[in-house]
């Protein structure tokens, strides 16, 4: 089942994940976060396997979280679940459950929105397509985008971090890589085959001595983000008023607002 939302494939010592949610731009439901981490789980104990890339099948690598499963639940869920995310769906574990540490490397293109910006930037490599689109979402959406503005930080964005995580604006692979956010950007059409290349490179190497370097830099990434959770968790922003007219409108396609501040 895994295989229907998330195909597996390795070769060369190369795992590609694919996400195959297409028709929705594979925006991610609790079931595609599960499937992702199934994949995730099989490449860590794949023993012809080395390096991973995560990519998206269709127009976009992904539009970031469903919003009309994740975030229009009634409050009872949302406080029952602690969050948008349905039990064993949080996004945020994904790469620090590991038993091996196996670098990863995202390879977006089109669109990376939400919580799919935050999957890319815990990758540990990442290889964009040009012109591909960024948007911590959440800012807009009533959530808050502390994890994005955080994560973008850890990875050297500085200015950029603020401005994007207080506008919500998107931004592109271009503005990304001249902060040093990003390792490279591809030609149109090329981004997986350049991940491919930096996956060949990064799997030329000995696996422990490259796992040591991944399993640290995981480590102070994932501090950085139970700080981050410590501060924002108690605000409970997915119960505010403003969240929920945020994500009625998405729904409804419209205008949000006007927000109240509560």
């Amino acid at each position: 089942m895994s295989e229907t939302l998330v195909h597996y494939d390795c070769k060369d010592q190369i795992a590609t994940l694919t996400l195959n949610r297409p028709d929705r731009l594979n925006a991610f439901s609790d079931e595609l976060v599960r499937h992702l981490m199934d994949a995730l789980r099989r490449f860590d104990l794949d023993l012809e396997a080395q390096v991973a890339i995560i990519c998206g099948k269709g127009r976009a690598f992904s539009s970031g979280a469903d919003v009309h499963q994740r975030q229009l639940r009634k409050r009872e869920e949302f406080e029952a679940l602690g969050g948008p995310q349905g039990w064993g769906a949080n996004s945020g574990d994904l790469l620090t459950r590991s038993v091996n540490w196996k670098p990863v490397i995202a390879a977006p293109h089109g669109y990376a929105m939400g919580l799919a910006l935050g999957i890319v930037l815990e990758c540990d490599l990442i290889v964009a397509e040009a012109g591909t689109k960024f948007q911590v979402t959440e800012t807009s959406r009533g959530l808050g985008g502390a994890k994005y503005w955080a994560l973008l930080n850890f990875r050297g964005g500085a200015a950029l971090a603020n401005e994007v995580a207080l506008t919500g604006r998107f931004f592109t692979a271009e503005e990304a890589l001249a902060a040093g956010i990003i390792n490279r950007v591809a030609p149109e059409g090329q981004h997986l085959h350049i991940a491919h290349e930096l996956a060949a490179e990064v799997a030329k190497n000995p696996p422990l001595s490259v796992r040591a370097t991944v399993r640290t830099r995981r480590w102070y990434m994932d501090q950085l983000e139970r700080e981050v959770t410590m501060q924002t968790a108690p605000l409970k922003l997915y119960l505010s008023e403003d969240f929920h007219e945020a994500a009625r409108a998405f729904a409804e396609k419209r205008q949000p607002g006007p927000f109240k501040g509560r």
